[in-house]
């Protein structure tokens, strides 16, 4: 059952409980979670890195027709079947 405390309460924000848990711990304990967050965020960065170049590619491809036109010409010159068009999403299927 709610309280009237609870009612006239402020909402909780979970990024101002999360900045005064950090204010309140000690200099170790903040240097050792810091490490810990690079350890993690380091592949996560890697993956970005190496997924950049294809993320910019469809960018290109989604806002300017030159490049879609260009992808469209290199599908024809790669000669592939029409089952292969088909699975990445071009062509129309042969039945």
């Amino acid at each position: 059952m709610n309280s009237p405390e609870s009612l006239s309460s402020k909402p909780k924000n979970l990024l101002n409980l999360i900045t005064q848990n950090w204010e309140n711990l000690d200099e170790s304990q903040k240097i050792v979670l810091n490490k810990i967050w690079k350890v993690l965020t380091y592949k996560w960065q890697l993956q970005i890195l190496f997924n950049l170049p294809f993320l910019i590619w469809w960018l290109l491809d989604v806002y300017l027709v030159k490049v879609h036109e260009f992808d469209l010409k290199l599908l024809s010159y790669l000669n592939l079947p029409d089952w292969a068009l088909s699975l990445i999403g071009f062509g129309q299927s042969s039945s």
